[in-house]
């Protein structure tokens, strides 16, 4: 096991006022490495005694120290790093049992050697079948006749040789793209994995990628996903997560600092994006459309909009943006911005929605579901304000669905499913669509 940091945990926004000078900045450095590729303004501010968390979210390992900033979610910590684990996931298109999850333990474990923990055991189960091979080409001079003739080669270099022969045949190696990005993946991990096992698996891990050749820049590896590989998708999609954080290290390996960081608006806005997606299945759903735009400049369009989510349903389109915003249950205008209005309402008229919807995560305090319901000024096109519980992962795409197949108030059959001070939620008829996703 390597030698013990200090071990800080925040929440977002909150500031640890108790490090020394020279911990604080390191970390803060790390974090300001980390800006540039996250194309955020800010990933830790640095303060008079310490620092302080932003809305970026994950692990900074610097020598001394390990920060981890967890996203405010109600719950215990190690509830909400499963909670953040599972938004992970969804937006990484992974595949995350709970029975993986049950067997770290998320009390003692902080989010990086948590993930770190779930790759590597993964990894190993796959790789103990056999590490994924590929035909590649090769050209060699042999006594015996294998795979072609180079007659060329053969001709020009062996003429006088009869007992040489230019073969040119395929053969399978473990040196694929693939096998070169887990590779990269099991080195830049074994320099900050902390737990005993965990080092233990990733030191098998790197033994059995021996013979795998070291890439210059894995997360260019032209890696071909097919269904001769299909067991390693999801695991492709952890190595090119942990490849994409910042890693700092000597010339002799020894690391100097690592960081995997997420900026919790773009992570919110995806988890609901695909969560959406699957929960409203067969209905049509667009990410992040980019069909429409503000204005027309007499042969162009101009300032082109962009919506996180675009429903087209059999009764009209349901426009949805996600707002990791917290939203404040006793204003009248529950705390949502004015800006953020405008910008929904702009969507809503340009994609002709009958429905626009700002999507919060939910707080205690909120209702979960529909919280306001506001009718659009000279339209007939609702506004609702809802949210969603990000720290219950199995009761998300449930309460999306229902948020989208929602009908009017005024169709037949509607009901009440829950009534507050908050607000309204409605539960829908009974349609062929019920129970998909």
């Amino acid at each position: 096991m390597q030698p013990s940091k200090h071990a800080i945990v925040l929440h977002e926004y909150e500031e640890s006022d108790s490090l020394e000078d020279k911990l604080a900045d390191r970390l803060h450095t790390a974090g300001q490495r980390a800006k540039k590729r996250l194309r955020e303004n800010s990933v830790l501010e640095r303060t008079r005694h310490g620092i302080q968390a932003t809305h970026v979210v994950g692990i900074i390992s610097v020598p001394g120290a390990t920060l981890e900033i967890l996203p405010k979610i109600d719950g215990e910590d190690h509830a909400v790093r499963k909670a953040l684990v599972h938004m992970l996931a969804v937006a990484h298109n992974l595949r995350v049992a709970d029975t993986e999850l049950a067997s770290v333990d998320t009390q003692r474990t902080d989010l990086l050697e948590l993930l770190i923990a779930l790759f590597a055991n993964r990894l190993i189960v796959a790789v103990r079948r056999g590490l994924p091979r590929r035909y590649v080409g090769h050209e060699e001079d042999l006594p015996r006749l294998r795979g072609s003739l180079n007659v060329v080669r053969q001709w020009t270099r062996f003429a006088a040789r009869p007992d040489m022969l230019a073969c040119r045949f395929d053969e399978l190696s473990e040196d694929t793209p693939l096998n070169r990005v887990f590779k990269a993946a099991v080195r830049a991990l074994a320099g900050v994995a902390r737990s005993a096992g965990t080092v233990r698996l990733l030191a098998q891990l790197a033994a059995r990628l021996e013979f795998v050749g070291v890439s210059d820049d894995p997360l260019k590896e032209r890696v071909r996903l097919d269904r001769t590989n299909t067991a390693y998708h999801d695991l492709y999609g952890m190595a090119r997560m942990f490849l994409s954080g910042d890693r700092q290290s000597t010339t002799e390996g020894k690391s100097l600092g690592f960081s995997l960081l997420f900026s919790m608006p773009k992570l919110f806005e995806s988890f609901v994006g695909r969560c959406l997606r699957r929960a409203v299945l067969p209905w049509r759903t667009t990410l992040q459309s980019t069909r429409h735009s503000a204005l027309w400049d007499k042969e162009e369009h101009i300032f082109q909009l962009q919506p996180d989510i675009v429903v087209k349903t059999p009764t009209g389109t349901i426009v949805l943006d996600a707002k990791w915003k917290e939203l404040k249950a006793e204003e009248r205008k529950c705390g949502v911005s004015q800006a953020d209005v405008y910008q929904i309402l702009n969507y809503g008229q340009a994609y002709n929605a009958k429905r626009i919807v700002l999507l919060y995560p939910w707080r205690q305090g909120l209702e979960e579901g529909i919280n306001r319901r506001w009718i659009v000024v000279g339209a007939e096109q609702r506004l609702d304000i809802a949210t969603i519980d990000v720290g219950s992962p199995s009761t998300v795409n449930r309460m999306l669905r229902q948020l989208v197949y929602m009908d009017d108030e005024a169709d037949a059959g509607d009901q009440p499913l829950r009534h507050s001070g908050a607000g309204v939620a409605w539960r829908c008829r009974k349609t062929w669509f019920e129970g998909a996703g």
